[in-house]
């Protein structure tokens, strides 16, 4: 069986290679049970423990990850690992680190939701986040749109600083900025991509023009959103899955709860979205909205596309 690390991950993933291979699964068949994420201590903290199945006619992959927020250096609160099996046979393949791959797929699924929803004349980007998952939602964007212009938005100016910084370096051709008014940025976009865990709208509704494409990553909270009512009232809606979006994707469930929106206003899900078999954008004046919660399969192709590429070089 295969070990492979995270500097193997990098070097064996890219951008729009992963978003096609996203987008082909998504369009074929797989199955994928729910996660089921234990708390180890309910009593003291919340230490977790998760695990995430799927399998497709190629692969059988489980992710498991641990997540103990009050861990001190050297350890970190979160460590995550991808087992991937032979699907004819069932015989161990891999054992892939999950982190980088978590990066990897997230990002290729918001540049598979920009492919499918955005205006292809997309020019402009606003990115409202400044983790560890910025650069890879840049690239996976970049490499699905012609993006001439990408504004970065953080809490902490430096930090959306430094990430223009570093995107100049890879993109000479992209005009790359630090913003600090939201509301400008989102009225000149094209694209707005969120990944910030705010618990409170970081997006307005009445601050996003028409024909913009909106994409919501950072909350998992039924009670927490980046983005206000008028936002998802105004949109069409998408969402990765329904059954994770009316679990823990606070952006529609607080409207929900309003009632201002129900849940059969979401157009449809990811694999509806691959196979044609959902209206996606109709025409240059639609307001799109995607939300992203995470899924199992997304983790099982990107580790399985490292391991191929691993195995063949």
């Amino acid at each position: 069986m295969k070990v492979i690390s995270a500097e193997e991950v990098h070097s064996s993933l890219s951008y729009p290679e992963l978003v096609d291979s996203l987008q082909e699964a998504y369009g074929g068949k797989y199955s994928m049970p729910p996660r089921q994420v234990f708390l180890l201590d309910e009593n003291t903290n919340h230490d977790a423990f998760a695990v995430l199945p799927s399998w497709n006619d190629q692969f059988i992959g489980v992710k498991a990850f641990t997540y103990f927020p009050d861990a001190e250096a050297p350890h970190k609160s979160l460590y995550s690992k991808i087992l991937l099996f032979n699907r004819d046979h069932g015989e161990p393949l891999a054992l892939v680190d999950g982190t980088t791959v978590t990066f990897w797929r997230t990002a290729g699924i918001s540049g598979l939701a920009t492919r499918l929803l955005s205006r292809e004349d997309s020019e402009t980007m606003l990115l409202l986040g400044t983790g560890n998952l910025a650069p890879y939602i840049i690239r996976a964007n970049l490499s699905v749109r012609p993006i001439k212009r990408v504004m970065i938005w953080g809490r902490n100016l430096s930090k959306a600083e430094s990430v223009a910084e570093m995107m100049k370096e890879e993109f000479a051709d992209v005009l790359f900025s630090a913003v600090e008014d939201r509301e400008v940025a989102c009225s000149e976009a094209d694209i707005v991509v969120a990944a910030t865990g705010s618990h409170e709208p970081v997006v307005l509704g009445e601050w996003i023009r028409p024909g913009t494409h909106t994409d919501f990553i950072g909350n998992h909270h039924a009670d927490k959103r980046e983005c206000d009512t008028e936002l998802i009232t105004k949109a069409k809606v998408y969402a990765d899955s329904r059954v994770n979006a009316f679990k823990e994707a606070g952006e529609i469930l607080v409207p929900i709860k309003e009632g201002s929106f129900t849940e059969d206003r979401v157009v449809a899900e990811l694999s509806e979205m691959c196979r044609g078999d959902a209206v996606l954008r109709e025409n240059e004046e639609e307001v799109t909205l995607f939300k992203s919660i995470g899924m199992a399969m997304s983790d099982l192709v990107g580790a399985g596309l490292a391991y191929d590429k691993v195995i063949n070089n």
